[in-house]
């Protein structure tokens, strides 16, 4: 979710120059009327730092001062990208070229090769990662998944910092950097992949910045002529760039400074891929002139969330820290930040979706929550936590929207609709466009009805359903509306990869949550360990953790939940304490690196003054143990069936099929999917043991109370050999 969900679906354009200017805060209209000359803005999280410079460029086209077509934005993601290109067209600004630095560069290679190289240009490949096992393989070295990942991220570091693979095992040692194996041997397969690129005639991601900036540097008249083309620069997340990112701008530049950046380096969250912030630090020493404007009104979070904000950086240290700043909430009061403590990482996960469904229940969008978590290998146990709480959830850095299979196939149906609609007999009974769009894409798999489980049908439903929901938006927003108006939104919505809301909860890493906000954020695994990583040894790495910390913080709107476990497995020895970056910020604490106070027993829950009331402490478990070997379990799904995967199953399995049978009928009943009622793990758990009291169904996880009360009854019903009405009827 973005701020931009929040404001009119479709806003008027506005009628003239000094209306885009209209409701701009007095830093923000000054960034939005800096035209000439270098500009660097130094933008806070939540400050509007998008609305300034879409403004800007807006300003600057409506005003007659900026041509559209000599003015190129240039951000690091796609989805950055196709939002200023949303918001640039609502200012009534079409013709702005907003493109990441690949894809600005990627276009020009390909005019300009043929001319500079001659032929065609080599065939971008999509993963190197085979490329690398390749090159691993002729210098006959054994790298397992891992290890080929490692690598690939080290050659793609030593591309983008314009490291050649002689000089790596120096260059690494100067940046302070681990080698994920011998650097000599790094360096090496390193050299015999660009050799196999060479040979298989292919180029890389990175291939495509250092081509464009080697035929920038060595034909002059080819730079001359982009920069003909490209008057004016703006450069967002400026903190973000790397220095052959830096060099390839310095080229389309030349020697003018029609040059505006956007950063913040208390976001510098991206040094392992070669991103530094000192090219936004040391802007205004290559450009003493400079116009430098600081927005530190933040109008996304609360003036709780904001405090904690501006604490973690109060503590940091660094260049980074030197320039930090101190955000100043626009937003009324809202809740304290909320501090748990749990047992152990499934309690963690447990106690998180317990609450979520709390907040979906009230009325909270479950699109408008996220859970936040510090490596992707977390996700799991928060996936099952929340599938068997029954909320609905979507993984963050799945594939584009609008590149979907059934997205695609659903836009020719609506396209053959709006041209044919007339003699369509599916869509004589439809009055609206809502109810066109649910006839045509009923033909494409869509129902009123979710399916039952999860999976590739279930992720099919959710984008055929985000777009019978955009239909109703559109509707609202503009009642005569057709389906030629639909789908030309959905066009202009393709383009710009402004996505559709999806329903569910996001679960996303801290580094994917960049640039992303919502209203209730849980920040999950908050541990020593984890934040920061185990892995940051040097000062500069353990900054930019608490960095990452920081963005997690303000990605919350309102509520924010802040917790951590004692120990990984149930039973494990509780030997974790909450990350440093806490102390003296969560209560009972003390500002010295250290454990400092306790924030309560075993999943107590605190804010500070009036925030949420103490829960009840959690129960010490013993170790979850295989019933069959005597294992100790550790996997989630092992530890709901309390068996290895591969030990021997005893499930009964009549018991089993009637179990699915009835939790079919109760997700029809409910209007939900099946994995909502009880997972497969459960059902598999529950046929195992064939509980007899509410006390053994109790005990199998993935049951919990919420469900014992609803469905305990049915269940033990039909484990006994019963009709669920029955055991109604008994009570």
């Amino acid at each position: 979710m973005t701020a931009a969900t929040h404001s009119s679906l479709f806003p008027p354009v506005p009628d003239s120059a000094d209306a885009v200017l209209e409701g701009l805060d007095p830093e923000q209209r000054a960034v939005a009327t800096a035209l000439h000359g270098p500009v660097c803005v130094l933008a806070g999280a939540g400050t509007g730092k998008t609305r300034a410079i879409t403004h800007r460029i807006a300003y600057g086209v409506r005003a007659g001062i900026l041509q559209p077509s000599s003015v190129l934005a240039v951000t690091f993601t796609n989805r950055a990208a196709g939002e200023m290109r949303g918001r640039l067209r609502q200012l009534g600004a079409q013709g702005v070229q907003a493109r990441t630095f690949h894809s600005a560069a990627l276009r020009q290679l390909q005019f300009f090769w043929p001319k500079a190289i001659g032929g065609s240009l080599p065939r971008l490949v999509d993963r190197k990662i085979q490329l690398v096992a390749d090159a691993a393989a002729a210098c006959r070295l054994r790298l397992d998944r891992g290890e080929l990942r490692d690598v690939t991220a080290e050659i793609e570091w030593s591309k983008v910092t314009r490291t050649a693979p002689a000089d790596y095992p120096l260059a690494i040692v100067k940046a302070g950097r681990e080698a994920p194996r011998d650097p000599a041997e790094v360096a090496q397969l390193y050299s015999v992949y660009e050799d196999l690129k060479r040979d298989r005639a292919v180029i890389d991601f990175e291939d495509v910045l250092l081509l464009t900036v080697g035929i920038l540097q060595d034909r002059h008249d080819i730079a001359e002529q982009v920069r003909a083309q490209y008057q004016h620069f703006v450069v967002d997340e400026y903190q973000d760039v790397s220095p052959l990112q830096q060099r390839l701008l310095e080229l389309w530049l030349g020697d003018r400074d029609s040059l505006c950046v956007v950063g913040d380096a208390s976001q510098t969250i991206y040094s392992f891929t070669g991103a530094t912030p000192d090219h936004l630090l040391d802007f205004r020493t290559r450009h003493p002139g400079a116009t430098v404007v600081k927005l530190v009104r933040d109008y996304r979070s609360t003036p709780q969330v904001v405090h904690l904000a501006n604490g973690l950086l109060a503590q940091a240290r660094g260049r980074a820290a030197d320039h930090r700043l101190e955000l100043i909430s626009q937003r009324p009061a809202g809740p304290e930040p909320v501090y748990t403590e749990y047992t152990d990482e499934p309690a963690e996960a447990e106690g998180a979706a317990r609450r979520i469904r709390e907040l979906v229940d009230a009325g909270v969008p479950a699109a408008e929550i996220a859970v936040l978590f510090r490596t992707n290998a977390q996700s799991e146990t928060y996936e099952q936590a929340l599938a068997d709480a029954g909320v609905p959830y979507q993984l963050r850095g799945a594939e584009r929207f609008f590149d979907r299979p059934e997205v695609r196939k659903a836009g020719v149906a609506l396209r053959a609709a709006a041209r044919f609609g007339g003699n369509d007999a599916l869509l004589d009974d439809t009055v609206d466009l809502p109810s066109q769009v649910r006839a045509v894409l009923s033909g494409e798999g869509w129902t009123t009805e979710p399916p039952a489980g999860s999976g590739a049908v279930r992720e099919r439903w959710e984008s055929l359903a985000a777009l019978v929901n955009l239909a109703h938006d559109v509707a609202v927003a503009r009642p005569a509306a057709t389906l030629a108006d639909f789908v030309a939104e959905l066009d202009e919505r393709a383009g710009a990869q402004h996505a559709p809301t999806v329903q569910g909860v996001t679960l996303a890493s801290l580094h994917s949550a960049k640039g992303l906000e919502w209203d209730v954020v849980f920040l999950v695994g908050v541990a020593e360990g984890m934040v920061p990583i185990t892995y940051a040894k040097t000062d500069e790495q353990v900054e930019e953790e608490r960095r990452l910390l920081y963005v997690g913080v303000t990605r919350a709107r309102e509520r924010l939940h802040v917790s951590w476990s004692l120990s990984r497995t149930p039973g494990g020895r509780p030997g974790r304490r909450p990350s440093r970056f806490l102390d003296g910020l969560r209560p009972g604490s003390t500002g010295t690196v250290g454990r400092g106070g306790s924030a309560g027993g075993a999943g107590v829950e605190r804010g500070f003054a009036g925030g949420s009331p103490a829960a009840p402490r959690r129960t010490q478990r013993a170790p979850a143990r295989c019933r069959v070997c005597g294992r100790t379990l550790t996997d989630a799904g092992e530890m709901k069936l309390m068996r290895c995967d591969d030990c021997p199953s005893d499930m009964d399995e009549g018991l089993y099929e009637r179990l699915r049978a009835w939790r079919a009928d109760q997700a029809r009943l409910s209007g939900q999917p099946a994995f909502c009622v009880f997972t497969d793990r459960t059902l598999m758990a529950i046929a195992e043991s064939a509980p007899d009291d509410d006390r053994e169904l109790a005990r199998i996880p993935g049951v919990g109370m919420r469900k014992l009360s609803r469905y305990g009854a049915d269940v033990l019903a039909i484990c006994a050999g019963q009709e669920p009405e029955a055991a109604e009827a008994g009570e």
